[in-house]
């Protein structure tokens, strides 16, 4: 009878459906594993020709697939860097060097002796190399190289600050000292590393430059030849105007226009030269703006000599030398007997002298300073007024930060006697200074930069920022020195770096200071600081941001892994290396994959060849570091197949016993 096999089938379907489910039951806990589902498929003889085919009866049931289940278990997190799960699909891939290659989702790794990441069974997982630029190489066994991170110096710089533009340039100390804090305006650290890895310190002094001028007086030995700053100039003989030099004013000649001009662009610190041919002096007198202040020396030729190195103020000056009033006698000698009428600017003075009530010059000079708050309300430019009667002139001295102003920013008229000029032969006759001092403002938003290695060590090195050398100097070159920076005056923003001005387009990068001879260890290293984003504001002074790339060799203290794939080594100088990417492979039939144990698979004709990638790229999924993913079995779902097949199971043996009491019954008709 046929019905044997055909619950003999039943029972030996039911047997296999009970042992997936039993091995799934097993696997609940087994990180990656994918359960499987038993499929059936009947069982119908061929039919002869002729049969009827819809009268046959099916000879059973057979197993015709065990089926694997690829959907994602569960994530566990876990404290261990190396343990990897695959958010999506996607399989890792492993050779244990002996041929044998396998893919798996159990992401458990760890490293042997060697460096290498390696499987529980020991084999390595595969990943893609990386070159010092990141580019990726073929794919091979991951493997942890670096155990240490060697030194790097220091080379990129980055800084950023706010002086306080409030801060009073006049109350600094002079000269600047690197130990006298009271001798700039703001100071700050950045620390560094040399080539070997050793830690140093920079200093940057900020020194605001004064609203003075530098003055450099030499002698001038014998008449004839002699230079400044490299530019040659004559004078044939002391006492006579030189062809270099304008006419004489007074004994004292200023270099003319056009010699001046040349002479500025050879050297852009220099305001004036003027010679004094009085034998008795005998100087050359070289005048700085006052943007230079203590920027370097004056490089002259043997004929100068004696250097005197003086400062005076920036502003600019009117002076007037006062006439001797006709005094008669009994009166004071010198003194004004007849009316002083004369404006400054829009203030008016009249002044009544009389041979019984005259009026000295200290009495006029009086009552103009005693009304100088009116002057200057309608003057703002004019700072002070005064009168030095030794001498006999009244000084207008203009504010610092007004610069040149010239003759017509201080109208004087004399409409009647002589306090400004004697005589007046036409009423409101404009009166000119006998003498003037050219203000200078120059040295607005200006400072000095001054850098220093070591500051606090036993030997603190000035360093080279890229000062130009003086002009004149045989060296073309950069050396130690403080460089300019500039901001622009009106809104606090940088505007001159050292030689280079800053660009104010959207975008511009701002000029890069260049460091020298930071580096003890290596003379060839030198540091680009970068003070983008600086500012002159009104406000506290502070450091916005810094930063370098140098840092110490460092010793490895783990590995982590990226969403995307990369190997991160981590090392204790904070530093970080890409040191592989791990593959990801997927298949176009990960059905066909082929079970061989340990929670692996391997490829077959009918999954077809693996696609590698790194994860998250194309259809990979990502990658999560300190995680694993958990089984995919569902223990409720698999205890109801247990019933099912169970009583699959009995329902088979009761057929058989069924068929056996038939059987029986015929052979004892």
């Amino acid at each position: 009878m046929a019905g044997f096999n055909t619950a003999v089938s039943g029972i030996r379907a039911a047997t296999q459906a009970l042992d997936v489910t039993g091995n799934n039951i097993a696997n609940a806990s087994t990180t990656g594993f994918k359960s499987s589902r038993t499929e059936f498929a009947d069982i119908y003889s061929t039919a002869a020709i002729g049969s009827g085919a819809s009268n046959v009866p099916g000879s059973g049931v057979l197993v015709s697939d065990i089926a694997q289940d690829f959907s994602g278990g569960n994530v566990q997190f876990t404290n261990n860097n190396l343990d990897l799960s695959i958010d999506g699909s996607g399989f890792f891939k492993l050779d244990d060097g002996r041929g044998n290659v396998s893919y798996t989702r159990d992401g458990s790794f760890e490293l042997d002796k060697d460096g290498y990441i390696i499987s529980k069974t020991g084999a390595n997982l595969q990943g893609y190399g990386v070159d010092e630029r990141g580019n990726r190489l073929p794919i091979s066994d991951l493997r942890v190289l670096e155990k240490e991170s060697p030194p790097k110096a220091t080379e990129i710089m980055a800084l950023a600050f706010n002086i306080d533009e409030a801060k009073d340039a006049s109350a600094l100390i002079e000269p600047y000292s690197r130990v006298e804090s009271g001798s700039y305006t703001f100071s700050t650290t950045v620390g560094t590393y040399d080539s070997l890895g050793n830690e140093h310190t920079i200093r940057y002094d900020m020194v605001e430059q004064q609203p003075k001028k530098e003055i450099h007086t030499f002698e001038l030995l014998t008449g004839g030849p002699f230079s400044v700053s490299g530019l040659a100039m004559d004078t044939t003989s002391i006492g006579a105007v030189p062809a270099d030099f304008a006419v004489a004013i007074s004994g004292v000649q200023t270099i003319n226009g056009d010699k001046l001009t040349e002479l500025q662009i050879l050297d852009p610190r220099i305001a004036s030269v003027a010679y004094d041919t009085n034998p008795a002096v005998n100087k050359l007198i070289v005048t700085y703006k006052s943007d230079s202040t203590e920027y370097g020396g004056l490089v002259t030729g043997t004929n100068l000599v004696n250097e005197v190195v003086t400062k005076i103020d920036s502003n600019e000056k009117h002076v007037f030398n006062i006439p001797v009033g006709a005094g008669v006698a009994p009166n004071p000698l010198g003194s004004y007997i007849s009316s002083q009428q004369f404006s400054i600017g829009d203030v008016s003075f009249s002044l009544n002298a009389s041979i019984t009530e005259p009026l000295t010059r200290e009495d006029v000079a009086s009552e103009i300073i005693s009304r100088q708050t009116q002057i200057r309300d309608s003057n703002p430019n004019i700072e002070s007024i005064n009168f030095d009667p030794a001498s006999n002139k009244l000084t207008f001295v203009f504010k610092a930060a007004s610069g040149n102003v010239g003759n017509a920013s201080l109208n004087i008229s004399q409409t009647d006697g002589n306090f400004f000029g004697g005589s007046v032969a036409t009423p409101d006759t404009v009166v000119s200074a006998d003498a003037r001092i050219d203000g200078d403002n120059s040295f607005q938003g200006v400072y000095r930069m001054y850098a220093y290695l070591n500051p606090l060590g036993q030997r603190p090195e000035a360093l080279d920022i890229g000062k130009i050398s003086d002009a004149g100097s045989a060296l073309a070159q950069t050396e130690i020195g403080p460089i300019i920076i500039k901001f622009n005056p009106s809104n606090g923003i940088l505007k001159r770096i050292n030689v280079d001005d800053v660009p104010t387009g959207v975008g511009a990068q701002v000029p890069k200071i260049v460091i020298k001879n930071a580096d003890p260890a290596d003379a060839s290293t030198t540091i680009t600081l970068d003070i983008s984003g600086t500012t002159q504001f009104a406000n506290e002074q502070i450091v916005k941001s810094q930063s370098q790339d140098g840092y110490s060799k460092g010793d490895l203290t783990g590995v982590s892994f990226t969403a995307s794939g990369e190997m991160i080594a981590t090392f204790s100088n904070n530093q970080n290396t890409t040191l592989g990417i791990v593959a990801v492979a997927t298949f176009e039939n990960q059905a066909g994959l082929r079970p061989s144990g340990n929670t692996q698979w391997q490829a077959t004709n009918t999954s077809g060849e693996p696609v590698l990638n790194p994860p998250g790229s194309g259809l990979n999924g990502s990658l999560r570091s300190s995680a694993l993913e958990s089984s995919n079995v569902d223990l409720s779902a698999e205890l109801v197949k247990l019933i099912e097949f169970q009583r699959n199971f009995q329902a088979s043996s009761k057929t058989l016993e069924t068929l056996n009491t038939v059987t029986q019954t015929i052979l004892q008709i």
